[in-house]
């Protein structure tokens, strides 16, 4: 399977962010012709104000049609370019309550999973700047697995990537593939980001991709900047692919048989005692 990571610089203008995923969607298709495509954490909508993020929100709809736009653009990608698509994540609103939710969708459109982020940063970082992710949202608390023409893809959402349990899990569920679309603040993603990643790679000897945010955009008044580097990362924690310090995408192909090599020259999954 071939995967792009589709990296972006987004804010608070939903249409503009709308039309800048399409275009570098159908870049990377026209480029590298991907199985599969991956958009970063909070691509529709990030920054402004806990309202105007509560109202950039939208529902989902109960049979997999009549979603809002994001959600029609998402599907829509999929039909257009015959790939599977995992939405990186959006805003979604189910009744007072919204969670931060990744959407993916099959080569014809059809919605195959959902995943409401577990946990939420709730930070200060190390240059002072405070984020509050509960102040929007809710957590979700389901471990999530889609199939992919026979490959098994987790779902994690960023701050996630803090928390080895769920890469555990994942695992364990038989994930081959786990998704890290991001949002990662410049202030941690240039220590720990790449660190993480491989290190997740490593424990679960699984492909590790994640589509990050790059840049700047304004959360009120503040200024907020995110990492970039977007990266693909196989079983064995070597980096196959990165994104530049731009919007743009990165791909590569994932070989499941590699995958299952490196399992059977390391064990862990046997071994394990706890």
């Amino acid at each position: 399977m071939k995967v792009s990571v589709i990296q972006m610089n987004c804010g608070d203008d939903k249409a503009a962010n709308l039309v800048q995923a399409q275009e570098l969607a159908a870049t990377a298709v026209a480029a590298d012709a991907p199985d599969m495509l991956v958009f970063p954490e909070t691509f529709a909508y990030i920054g402004g104000t806990v309202e105007s993020r509560r109202a950039a929100a939208e529902p989902l709809p109960a049979n997999g049609t009549g979603g809002g736009e994001t959600y029609a653009m998402l599907q829509g990608l999929a039909r257009e370019h015959g790939v599977f698509v995992h939405g990186g994540s959006f805003l979604e609103r189910d009744g007072e309550v919204c969670f931060n939710t990744t959407v993916a969708f099959d080569r014809a459109g059809a919605e195959v999973a959902r995943y409401r982020k577990i946990h939420l940063f709730d930070v200060t970082a190390p240059d002072g700047t405070e984020y509050r992710e509960s102040d929007t949202l809710a957590a979700g608390d389901d471990i999530v697995t889609y199939e992919a023409e026979g490959v098994t893809v987790g779902c994690t959402i960023c701050y996630d990537l803090r928390f080895p349990e769920l890469y555990r899990k994942l695992a364990d569920k038989g994930a081959q593939v786990i998704m890290v679309p991001a949002a990662f603040t410049l202030a941690t993603g240039k220590d720990h980001w790449e660190v993480l990643l491989r290190a997740r790679a490593i424990e679960t000897e699984t492909y590790v991709v994640a589509a990050d945010q790059v840049g700047q955009y304004l959360e009120g008044n503040a200024r907020r900047f995110t990492w970039g580097h977007s990266m693909i990362v196989d079983p064995w924690g070597h980096v196959l692919a990165q994104a530049q310090d731009r919007t743009g995408h990165a791909t590569a192909t994932l070989d499941c048989a590699y995958l299952d090599t490196v399992r059977q020259r390391i064990p862990v999954h046997r071994h394990r005692r706890l």
